[in-house]
């Protein structure tokens, strides 16, 4: 059956728009990205905003809201600048240690033919100059901060204003199909955001408790970073495994402690991810796993580490987006799974 020619021609089309759309979103990383993650911070810290209605007038619910926000952002670097001291103290306290793991690992190595990075420039001073180049970066992300802090600042007090002329323009025609996307989709940003903080919650808890069982040094540390990294789906949680593990190499050596390390981390994980959050799930946003894993792809290659940060939101949204269309009903009910959710969206549509 030959297909006609005004659907071949539309298909085609839709398909440059897409390639077209991608390369935008790729090209615009550096306006488009603040702009998203303001949108998910407003979106986020609007129930903050509700609260503070109740303190005040609205100029001073908004400066409430701002402090709040501020004082988040502090605590979080707080953290962040500890860790990095604690662990820069640790590899200066145990410099013999780790070197003497490195040359281990170089002999055993050589033995058995594998590379092994020139001999010049020791180990620790390697550690050394990736810190460096990781601080290098520093600059471009406070950049990045400050341009998404403005926005925030300026962009709260127009939210209501936005929310007014949607209402005026769309509601008049009863055609409320917008505002009641961007509802949607601020309420599953919000949802997704609580789940993951106390799905990550629970596991820096578990991650320090193990860690501090066992008598491994930076327990704090290990459970922080596992709780950051637990943002990140499935790549950061087998990120946050590496680091104790290498660690104990260094304080305990040989290969039991590194290994009773190890496995404690993995089963933590898999607990958690098989059982904890799929539970967590069916009380908020829920994408098959392997939707999941394809979103950190393609927002990865897209945005970076902002990308796989935010991949499970946006994809997400999309989702709800699709499914207030007849023409992409089905690609959000094939990409987001779970199709009695969606039949909701399609009997409002209908």
């Amino acid at each position: 059956m030959s297909i006609k020619p005004d659907l071949m021609r539309n298909r085609l089309l839709a398909v440059i728009a897409i390639i077209l759309i991608v390369a935008a979103v790729k090209i615009g990383y550096p306006v488009l990205m603040p702009i998203v993650v303001s949108f998910c911070i407003i979106a986020s810290a609007w129930p903050i905003k509700r609260w503070a209605n109740h303190l005040g007038p609205p100029k001073l619910s908004y400066a409430i809201t701002v402090v709040v926000l501020i004082f988040g952002l502090l605590i979080f670097f707080g953290i962040v600048l500890y860790a990095l001291s604690q662990v820069a103290q640790k590899l200066v306290e145990r410099r013999e240690e780790f070197e003497a793991v490195f040359e281990s690992y170089s002999d055993w190595a050589k033995t058995n033919g594998l590379p092994v990075l020139p001999d010049e420039v020791g180990a620790f001073e390697r550690v050394l100059a990736m810190s460096r180049m990781v601080l290098s970066d520093l600059y471009t992300v406070l950049s990045y901060i400050g341009v998404v802090s403005v926005i925030v600042i300026l962009g709260f007090p127009e939210v209501p204003k936005l929310a007014y002329k949607f209402r005026q323009e769309y509601e008049s025609k009863d055609n409320r199909a917008i505002s009641e996307t961007v509802t949607e989709m601020a309420d599953s940003l919000r949802s997704y955001l609580a789940m993951t903080t106390l799905a990550s919650l629970i596991t820096g808890v578990a991650s320090f408790i193990w860690a501090f069982a066992l008598g491994l040094d930076l327990a704090v540390i290990w459970g922080i970073l596992n709780f950051l990294l637990n943002f990140i789906p499935v790549i950061g949680n087998i990120i946050g495994i590496l680091p104790p593990t290498l660690y104990a190499f260094v304080q305990y050596g040989g290969w039991v402690m590194p290994l009773v390390v190890f496995s404690g981390f993995v089963a933590l994980q898999l607990i958690i991810s098989n059982f904890v959050y799929p539970m967590l799930q069916s009380k908020g946003v829920s994408l098959p796993p392997i939707t999941i894993i394809l979103s950190l792809l393609f927002w990865g290659w897209i945005w970076g580490i902002a990308g796989g940060l935010l991949a499970v939101p946006l994809t997400a949204m999309l989702v709800i987006v699709c499914a207030r269309f007849e023409a992409t009903h089905k690609f959000a009910v094939f990409v987001g799974g779970h199709e009695d959710r969606w039949k909701i969206t399609e009997q409002f549509r209908s």
